[in-house]
């Protein structure tokens, strides 16, 4: 994993970078199958970036698990009330420390109650390595939500992606071809936090799922 100065931030925004070489029309087993050859009769757009703007800089109190993981959801959920200290909605589910971003996914799922007593409605969709495909980062990113990662056993948050984008001739269905991801490590401040995943140089098979979440308030 390479890691970059905030300094060469010169946006008033988080910039973005990606993930693994792959197209999205082709089912993929794992996440280490993205290499692949283009269509035929397609047309790509070359270093395309995505990225989630204005996202909160945290840093965990701690390195214990429930300290980074309500950290790296405080940065993608930053509303006090909801999420995550005493009080919020998603408290009690940060504290039972869950194992993996699959038991996460159910414990957020659902109805949670606020301190005020109102409450919300937690929509959380677990992608499993064998499920992760350019389309749904991309478009996920370009829907300005950010989404949880979890590689080499660490939570990150992921918040952009650098790309080539390809369609048909006839304009039909886009392919992406995903060359880099651009992550936050909730366990670090100054020049650590920025992380970036590389096709070329990391290792794609250590990614162990995508978590995204989207709140509604009732």
């Amino acid at each position: 994993m390479k890691e970059f100065l905030l300094s060469r931030i010169k946006r008033p925004y988080l910039t973005a970078k990606a993930l693994c070489t792959c197209l999205a029309l082709v089912c993929i087993a794992t996440v280490s199958a993205f290499a692949q050859d283009a269509s035929p009769g397609t047309w790509f757009l070359h270093n395309q970036e995505v990225y989630v703007a204005n996202l909160p800089l945290l840093t965990a109190s701690s390195a214990e698990a429930s300290a980074v993981l309500a950290t790296a959801l405080e940065t993608i959920l930053p509303d006090r009330d909801v999420c995550c200290g005493k009080d919020s909605g998603l408290e009690d589910a940060v504290l039972s420390a869950p194992a993996s971003l699959k038991e996460l996914s159910a414990k957020l799922q659902g109805r949670h109650v606020l301190g005020d007593g109102l409450s919300i409605m937690v929509r959380a969709e677990y992608f499993p390595k064998s499920s992760i495909v350019p389309n749904l980062i991309v478009k996920t990113l370009m829907d300005q939500q950010p989404m949880l990662l979890k590689w080499k056993s660490h939570i990150y948050v992921l918040y952009g992606a650098t790309y080539d984008e390809g369609r048909a001739y006839d304009m039909g269905e886009r392919e992406f071809v995903i060359h880099k991801l651009w992550l936050l490590d909730p366990r670090y401040s100054g020049q650590r936090r920025e992380a970036e995943l590389n096709a070329e140089t990391d290792d794609w098979t250590k990614i162990q799922g995508i978590l995204t979440l989207s709140i509604a308030r009732k």
